[in-house]
């Protein structure tokens, strides 16, 4: 059996977070309007996503010969276009599952989560994924 205390800045900033939590559920709202948002436009775009209500949104690749080259350079396309997302193929994720992971925020505008998608959908066009 092995155990350790918690850090005093670490249980301050739990105790202070569960505070906010309990105050409004604004944040968290947005948050997950964001993240529905995105996943509707990135499904009707043609995307494969990984279904779920999470903020993190997994376009997957996995489906397409070289997945992993082009998850790569999907993810580097994207980044010339202002969006910086990872692309994550073998052995981080099991062969034939390559994807990039896209992580969404309350901070996150609608107009964010636009271009975001736009961006998608010019580099999926272009690279023949949609």
């Amino acid at each position: 059996m092995f155990s350790n205390t918690v850090a005093p800045v670490v249980a301050g900033t739990t105790l202070a977070v569960l505070d906010l939590i309990e105050e409004s559920s604004v944040e968290r709202d947005r948050l997950r309007n964001n993240q529905r948002r995105f996943r509707k436009m990135m499904r009707e775009a043609g995307f494969r996503i990984v279904e779920g209500d999470h903020p993190i949104v997994p376009v997957m690749f996995g489906h397409l010969p070289d997945d992993a080259a082009l998850a790569q350079k999907f993810a580097d396309e994207l980044l010339e276009s202002g969006i910086y997302a990872i692309g994550f193929f073998y052995p981080v994720v099991p062969r034939g599952k390559a994807r990039i992971r896209v992580q969404l925020s309350a901070a996150h505008t609608s107009e964010q989560i636009d271009s975001c998608v736009s961006a998608f959908k010019k580099v999926g066009s272009k690279l023949g994924v949609i």
